[in-house]
């Protein structure tokens, strides 16, 4: 018999998920917790953040264009947080 979601979300490491959620970023952490809808959700979102980088980068020069990728880098960097904070907090409530 496998373990239910539940049960495999309060074994995995919360800090473990954290971590790879911001080092490769990109929801590496909800493989990890084997949370595939988050996972999912994450990857959509990094891309809409790419697809609309790249269509609002057009035609854009010299300090703008550093400009824009400092904000892409940002935006990638926020979602890597929250996606860290998110998986932490679902298993310490998994573990309640």
């Amino acid at each position: 018999m496998s373990p239910s979601q539940k049960e495999i979300l309060a074994a995995s490491a919360g800090w473990v998920a954290a971590i790879l959620n911001v080092i490769p970023g990109l929801g590496a952490g909800y493989l990890y917790q084997r949370r595939w809808k988050a996972y999912w959700i994450t990857s959509a979102i990094a891309t809409a953040w790419f697809a609309a980088g790249a269509v609002l980068g057009q035609d854009v020069e010299g300090q703008q264009d550093i400009q824009n990728q400092l904000i892409g880098l940002a935006g990638l960097l926020g979602l890597a947080i929250v996606t860290s904070i998110e998986a932490g907090l679902a298993v310490k409530q998994s573990r309640q």
